[in-house]
């Protein structure tokens, strides 16, 4: 049903159509009447009829001039316009407008149907062909990213595109011809977690926060997605925004991803192009995951690979020791010359394999087995970081394994020398050298170290502070305790002065004078 607006100035001739068309049997409805063209372009604004019948001769605004506005207004209604003059100027400038319906007055009904309907029919013509151009559109919607993603994909791979090729698809998509210099993206997510709807995650993030005036093409090849730019933006701009897109991805899924970037160039280098980026993943071995790579990154690590060398001695006296600290900062050292030498991966993968088998030989026998499979778990690392990390740990526990055996050893050895000293307060030889030599059979210096970093205290500090408690309690217990008798039943010998002097340093008081004061 179509909407239609009678406008015309005389009354009688407003109402004569009005009631002289049977309006729906015509498929239309009359919808409102205007008494003049200001009236009329209020109704049209506001309402939007299909169809307008119009008077041309009309006071304030006649009916071209009506048309004229109509066109901004509702520039899809069909207008009919009738006029009492058979001038061709007003036929001619009415279809200037876009008006082919010309009725001249008096007109009767059938002339107005008539009319009326070629009015209908063009219109219904105009919504199918809109309705047609929108399914049209829908269609090559829902085509147009496939067919460009799929166009990525073999512009980096098909070593046949060339100019020509790209002027045709730039046509195709609609791209500016303006765009000279272009720059490839490339994006590996890491982590064993992730699944390819990531990818497109990525790719989507990546799009919005570039923008869609940069972002030319975009699409996912295995496990990367990859963007074409428009080269038209600072560098320093790019990299800002890609680490942008990382923390956002990273936040949404928790996982990370090492971004490649090309050096910006022609497009027809984009097969080229394409490698770079794939190259600038590679080097993520030395680089890291998560990291963002350029091809000025990767030029200052390419070098000839030089021999590697390295004594694992060292490492191995510190982890037998229970020393973890000696042996992270062993292991610190080593990876980082092992990364400056920036061989192929694979060769810097088997010194690292030898290094694990070396660090796990040093494990309880109990466990050797354990860690002897655990070398094939470096095979699924893809980063030299990864590799240490993983190295460290294993060499962290079997160290703090040793530890532990050592400190048992050590607990046994130092309550054998606490015991030799209770037992033996009275003995002037006691010392730290005699306890070693006499009793212990081991390396005074040794003994020293080790009952100084598990007591706390130097052996003759102890000693020395054991027998003052001792002589207290003597003192305590009997009052007539004589200070030489303490003397020589303390180790001090005939050498009473000297018992007295260590006395008072300890307590602060003679034995005398200790005796004499109040409890």
């Amino acid at each position: 049903m179509y909407n239609v607006l009678l406008v015309d100035d005389e009354r009688i001739i407003l109402e004569g159509i009005s009631s002289m068309v049977d309006w729906e049997e015509h498929g239309a409805r009359l919808t409102g009447t205007a008494r003049n063209g200001i009236e009329a372009l209020d109704f049209i604004e506001k309402h939007k009829p299909d169809i307008v019948i119009s008077d041309i001769k009309m006071p304030g605004m006649d009916g071209l001039q009506l048309v004229e506005k109509a066109m901004h207004a509702a520039p899809e209604t069909a207008f009919i316009l009738l006029s009492g003059y058979s001038e061709f100027d007003y036929a001619r400038k009415a279809m200037q407008f876009g008006v082919k319906h010309y009725l001249l007055k008096p007109c009767n009904e059938n002339a107005i149907i008539d009319a009326l309907r070629e009015a209908m029919d063009e219109l219904e013509g105009e919504r199918n062909r809109a309705e047609v151009m929108h399914n049209i559109q829908t269609e090559l919607a829902k085509v147009l990213p496939h067919a460009k993603e799929q166009f990525l994909k073999e512009l980096v791979t098909n070593k046949t595109y060339g100019q020509r090729d790209w002027d045709d698809y730039r046509r195709l998509f609609r791209i500016s011809e303006e765009t000279d210099n272009v720059q490839l993206i490339l994006f590996q997510i890491e982590g064993g977690e992730y699944e390819y709807e990531h990818l497109f995650a990525i790719k989507n993030i990546a799009e919005d926060v570039l923008g869609r005036s940069i972002v030319l093409l975009g699409t996912t090849i295995g496990r990367h997605a990859l963007l074409l730019l428009k080269e038209n933006y600072k560098q320093e701009w790019l990299f800002e925004q890609l680490a942008d897109i990382k923390r956002t991805f990273r936040d949404f899924y928790k996982l990370d991803a090492t971004i490649a970037v090309s050096d910006p160039s022609n497009i027809t280098d984009a097969r080229r192009m394409y490698r770079d980026t794939l190259d600038c993943l590679n080097f993520r071995f030395y680089l890291g995951e998560g990291t963002i790579v350029s091809k000025k990154d990767i030029a200052d690590l390419i070098s000839d690979a030089p021999s590697f060398d390295y004594d694992d001695e060292r490492l191995a006296m510190f982890i037998k020791s229970g020393d973890w600290t000696g042996a992270e900062q062993e292991l610190d050292r080593y990876f980082r010359e092992l990364g400056s030498c920036r061989m192929d991966s694979v060769l810097t993968k088997s010194y690292a394999i030898t290094l694990l088998v070396s660090i796990a030989r040093l494990s309880p026998p109990a466990q050797l087995s354990q860690y002897m499979q655990s070398i094939a778990k470096l095979d699924e690392l893809h980063t030299l970081r990864a590799i240490e990390q993983y190295i460290a740990g294993v060499a962290r526990e079997i160290t703090l394994a040793h530890h532990q055996s050592q400190k048992t050893k050590h607990s046994s050895i130092i309550n054998r020398m606490l015991e030799v000293v209770r037992n033996n307060l009275g003995e002037s030889a006691l010392s730290l050298s005699w306890v070693a030599s006499e009793i212990l059979y081991m390396n005074a210096d040794y003994l020293g170290k080790l009952f100084k970093k598990e007591t706390g205290e130097k052996f003759s500090n102890y000693v020395m502070r054991l027998r003052i408690e001792k002589a207290v309690e003597m003192i305590e217990a009997s009052e007539d305790a004589k200070v030489f008798e303490l003397a020589e039943a303390l180790g001090f010998g005939d050498n009473p002065q000297y018992f007295s002097q260590v006395f008072k340093k300890y307590t602060g008081q003679t034995p005398s004078d200790y005796r004499k004061s109040p409890t």
